[in-house]
């Protein structure tokens, strides 16, 4: 049976109301009494009832982190930058990984209404996350838009510079001779795969190369096993690319796949860049080419947003940061790196 508050009363002799004080750091309790609750609590091994007490203080001293794929290394840095911002200040944080299905988005959201959440950091699914976030508008519930925008919600937000980075990465390939660059994006109801998009067509009408959108295919980014399907079709193509350009690292897990059940050598036969440095990204064969964002900082920044909102540190203002992204060259590429 699970430990009661009642239990401890019982064991000390006080009421539980007593036993509440004690725990609420109330200075309405003798020193005798609070070290005799306290002692009780530790042998009989009671954990209090975080929402129950949250109700009587308005306040349950956790927030919601909802993410739509807590296999990408890109979002399990930034719950882990959320994390230890939060219980630094005193807070704890409750995962919720939504798989990229709305369904589950708004069930998640739902849910932590009704454990009363203080706040909620959020990286919706797409755009049409926009009824599940405003169920928080019309319960008071603060978020902080993480990584992705949401169309219609001017709220605050921390994201990357997409469209520079995306340009960038193209830009470089282009600078290697590349003409015939593909792209493996997902749903442009994402707002970073749209305006990764954008910045990858910025970079070819920059160079003057004419944009084929046979050469752009769309897929979930959540399975690997559909960005290698994605990725087999573009090489299936009567003439095939010399480069591509994987939106995230999820993707480009696919297209190593598919150019592997291809025969095809990275990058003497194709060449590959992707967005998000991650830890493995160093490691895969050949080394990657990335866009790297700082993850754990997405987490710590949206993190203080949300505490400054808590706290009521800033007016109705909506605040956006957006973090800059840098290019690693390395070998996927195709560029020639000087020997250290």
């Amino acid at each position: 049976m699970r430990v009661t508050i009642r239990d401890v009363a019982s064991k000390v002799g006080v009421s539980p109301m007593t036993v509440s004080r004690v725990i609420n750091a109330s200075p309405r309790v003798s020193d005798e009494t609070r070290r005799r609750v306290q002692g009780a609590i530790a042998e009989l091994g009671y954990v209090p009832n975080r929402l129950a007490s949250g109700l009587t203080r308005r306040t349950t001293r956790a927030f919601g982190v909802i993410v739509p794929d807590v296999g990408n290394p890109f979002f399990t840095l930034v719950v882990r930058g959320a994390e230890e911002a939060a219980w630094r200040a005193g807070y704890h944080v409750i995962l919720c990984n939504t798989q990229a299905d709305l369904e589950r988005e708004r069930g998640y959201i739902e849910d932590m209404l009704a454990f009363q959440v203080d706040g909620l950091l959020v990286a919706a699914v797409s755009d049409q996350s926009q009824p599940h976030l405003k169920l928080l508008t019309r319960n008071g519930v603060p978020f902080v838009l993480i990584d992705r925008s949401v169309a219609g919600f001017k709220t605050d937000l921390v994201q990357g510079d997409s469209v520079s980075g995306a340009r960038q990465l193209v830009q470089h390939l282009i600078g290697l001779g590349h003409r015939r660059i593909a792209m493996i994006t997902e749903s442009d109801e994402v707002s970073t795969a749209r305006d990764r998009l954008q910045g990858y067509r910025e970079a070819l009408e920059a160079a003057e190369i004419a944009f084929l959108p046979e050469l752009v295919v769309e897929t979930s980014t959540v399975d690997p096993r559909l960005a290698c399907q994605a990725t087999l079709d573009l090489l299936d193509l009567a003439e095939t690319p010399t480069a591509l350009f994987a939106v995230n690292n999820i993707a480009v897990i696919g297209v190593a796949e598919a150019a592997r059940a291809r025969s095809l050598e990275i990058p003497r036969d194709i060449a590959v860049v992707c967005f998000d440095e991650v830890d493995y990204a160093s490691r895969f064969h050949p080394f990657l080419t990335v866009m790297s964002q700082p993850a754990e900082t997405f987490g710590t920044i949206a993190t203080q947003l949300l505490l400054d909102r808590l706290a009521g540190r800033v007016a109705e203002r909506r605040r956006v940061v957006v973090l800059p992204a840098d290019l690693v060259v390395r070998e996927s590429c195709g560029a020639q790196l000087p020997v250290s």
